[in-house]
């Protein structure tokens, strides 16, 4: 399975307007510089899919993910999955609950969301992600570290 990253965005704080970038550094254990959540254990990064955003009339960033992808069903990921994207390798580590915002967005939104909001992942390899770059599923790696 392989797809390719369609936008990035950076949250400077909590409630604050998401910013588009062209690239970003994700650092293990850490999440992406220059987002509010760098350093959490437990949401460094929320990925969502291009065609779950159109079925829902969404436009990238809305729902204040970090990296769309296209070509690529991220709610079909299961927690443990490795991703490649750009030089860096993710970790899938849940689902992204909806939660009260998406009502904001929309009323009546966050219903409909349920099991398809995304997913959250964890930085296991550093590396700069850039717009355009592929997203390959990875094997899990034979020796249990990426290093």
């Amino acid at each position: 399975m392989r797809g390719s990253v369609a936008n990035l965005f950076l949250k400077p704080g909590h409630g604050s307007p998401m910013i588009t970038v062209p690239q970003v550094r994700a650092v293990e254990r850490h999440g992406l510089e220059g987002d509010v959540s760098f350093g959490s254990a437990r949401r460094q990064i929320l990925l969502v899919d291009t065609e779950m955003l159109a079925r829902h009339r969404l436009e990238p960033g809305w729902i204040r993910e970090n990296v769309t992808v296209t070509g690529f069903r991220v709610n079909d990921l299961c927690p443990g999955t490795r991703l490649g994207v750009g030089a860096a390798v993710i970790e899938i580590t849940s689902d992204c609950a909806p939660c009260e915002y998406l009502d904001s967005i929309r009323p009546g939104l966050r219903g409909p969301m349920e099991g398809q909001r995304g997913v959250l992942a964890s930085v296991v390899k550093s590396g700069t992600i850039q717009v355009g770059d592929s997203l390959q599923l990875l094997p899990p790696p034979a020796s249990g570290s990426w290093v």
